[in-house]
């Protein structure tokens, strides 16, 4: 957990939406910022195995939660997080891996995120490219309910937050399956081409915006 100033996670004005959002990003347009987006769907059952995906654009080189999955028993169940450029932290069940990529300033970054309980092993994808794995929380279960959110890393389920580790930037092609992606649909996320069913999507997108977060058209 990373200490600074705490804050509580204020009653925010909000906005709920269900809809394609294709070529279009969260713009989080405060720095620092106590605004984030909250996913509705949750998981069915209890995850033995996951792919996160999302796509990110900032100038920051502070801390900043980017994917942010609490339960009632523990705030980073799961969590993709980046301490400083040339970082990534992934979280699983309280604990993490980290992974060093390139420091490009000012590029669209594309990272994937899998686990499986029964090896304890976690991908990383960076812009179309796997890392070296790593071994974490081999035989853990990742509870179904949960409060889900992007742009901020939470200190309890729902709750609090530190602004200090909040995100600025735009943000897009946020997914989540409940099973590993092959290295195939790996690189189908990063290039956005036809990908599985999943429990999150960025195409059929339920969510509920808290602050000073909007919808606009992605630049490129």
């Amino acid at each position: 957990m990373w200490v600074s100033f705490l804050l509580v996670l204020p009653v925010l004005s909000a906005v709920s939406a269900q809809e394609d959002l294709s070529r279009k990003v969260f713009l989080f347009r405060n720095e620092p910022s106590e605004d984030y987006v909250v996913l509705k769907p949750q998981p069915k059952e209890p995850l033995q195995n996951f792919t996160v995906c999302l796509r990110s654009y900032t100038d920051l080189t502070r801390p900043y939660g980017l994917f942010s999955y609490a339960t009632h028993s523990e705030d980073n169940e799961i969590l993709i997080f980046k301490p400083k450029p040339g970082e990534y932290r992934v979280f699983v069940g309280g604990e993490y891996v980290f992974f060093r990529v390139p420091e490009d300033p000012l590029i669209w970054e594309h990272v994937c995120v899998a686990w499986e309980s029964a090896t304890g092993t976690v991908e990383f994808w960076m812009n179309g490219k796997p890392w070296p794995r790593k071994g974490l929380k081999k035989g853990h279960t990742v509870p179904a309910e949960a409060f889900i959110l992007l742009g901020q890393e939470q200190d309890h389920y729902g709750g609090s937050a530190d602004s200090y580790n909040s995100f600025s930037g735009e943000l897009a092609d946020v997914y989540m399956w409940d099973f590993l992606l092959s290295p195939h649909k790996m690189r189908s996320a990063y290039q956005d081409f036809q990908l599985p069913s999943c429990t999150l999507g960025w195409k059929n997108l339920q969510y509920e915006i808290k602050g000073d977060v909007i919808v606009k058209a992605r630049l490129r």
